[in-house]
This record gives C-alpha cells, sequence and structure tokens, in this order.
C-alpha cells in the first residue's frame, strides 16, 4: 500500500518488463492480551522536614544573593568603563582644542 509504483519502462530493445506484483500483508484481527495486573509503581510523595525545608530556603537565598552579586558587580564594571570613556573623551578634547590655539 505505501510502496511506490514505479511505472514500466521499455528496455532499449523494445521489451517492456511488466512489473512484479508483490501480495499485501494480510492483517489478522487477534483479540488484545488479557490484562496483567502491575505492582504498585508509585512514587512516593516527596515530603519536606523542618529540617530539609530550612535547608531548601538557605540554598535558595544562597543562590539569589550570588547571582545578584555577579549582576551588580558587572553593572559595576560597564558603568566605571564608560566612566572612563568619556573622562579620555572629555581630556582628549581639550588637549586638541588647546593645540590649536597656541598656535
Amino acid at each position: 500500500m505505501f510502496r511506490p509504483k514505479v511505472p514500466t519502462n521499455p528496455t532499449p530493445t523494445g521489451l517492456v518488463v511488466p512489473l512484479t506484483v508483490e501480495p499485501t500483508a494480510t492483517v489478522q484481527n487477534t483479540p488484545p492480551p488479557a490484562p496483567v495486573a502491575q505492582a504498585s509503581t508509585r512514587r512516593p510523595a516527596v515530603q519536606l522536614m523542618p529540617g530539609s525545608a530550612i535547608a531548601l530556603v538557605g540554598g535558595g537565598t544562597a543562590v539569589v544573593l550570588v547571582v545578584g552579586t555577579v549582576l551588580v558587580s558587572m553593572l559595576l564594571a560597564v558603568a566605571i568603563s564608560g566612566v572612563s570613556v568619556a573622562v579620555c573623551a572629555v581630556v582628549l578634547r581639550s588637549l586638541i582644542a588647546q593645540g590649536r590655539t597656541h598656535r
């Protein structure tokens, strides 16, 4: 059913080779297998004890503090770089302007 049907092409001698037809598979209706009782494979629910809840909150707080510190330090690095570039631009501008007036 899902196999492509290739047309028969004449050979150089002019003979036409017929396409061989393969029989399709027959489908037999077999009853489904009887359901088998499975063992209980339920996973136990996660239970938080007071100590583990405190450890979880402490770990989350530590992660938030570390990520916040890294982000703030990156922001400060960008700000300091921008200020230093601006100061360099002002100094260069004043040096160029001073060189033009003293000629």
